[in-house]
């Protein structure tokens, strides 16, 4: 599991279970899945909070994954957008995110830096950068 280390006492079962419980239709959370011929290709979600040290900030994309092999085709993108929409019509003004890359994908797609901070997850500090995207200046 890509991000295994956030949460090491869970199975992929436990995974799959919590994902399907998030998986809703124009409420938060929302976990989009993008397949092809029963194949996982990626996901991203809608959730309302996604990180602790800022609580003003909401609704958030979280949880953005494109398998390996898959990277490079627009899919990341797709799921991104897609969230974008759920939010857009669930009447989010603005939409957040975290990363501890480089954001050159939210960039290109339209979103802001907000800030550069560092981010405790778990046992250790990164830093991350927090962007925005104005969903309705678009």
């Amino acid at each position: 599991m890509e991000w295994g280390h956030l949460r090491p006492a869970e199975t992929v079962e436990d995974r799959a279970v919590r994902v399907e419980r998030a998986c809703g239709h124009r409420e938060v959370p929302t976990t989009f899945i993008a397949l092809a011929a029963d194949q996982l290709l990626g996901c991203a979600s809608l959730v309302e909070h996604d990180m602790d040290i800022r609580p003003q900030l909401s609704p958030w994309l979280s949880g953005v994954f494109v398998a390996p092999e898959h990277r490079g085709c627009g899919i990341g993108a797709a799921l991104v957008e897609r969230v974008v929409q759920e939010a857009r019509a669930l009447g989010a003004p603005c939409l957040y995110l975290y990363t501890p890359g480089s954001g050159a994908l939210y960039l290109r797609l339209g979103w802001s830096l907000v800030e550069q901070t560092f981010y405790r997850e778990l046992w250790r500090d990164q830093q991350i950068k927090i962007m925005e995207l104005a969903i309705y200046a678009r």
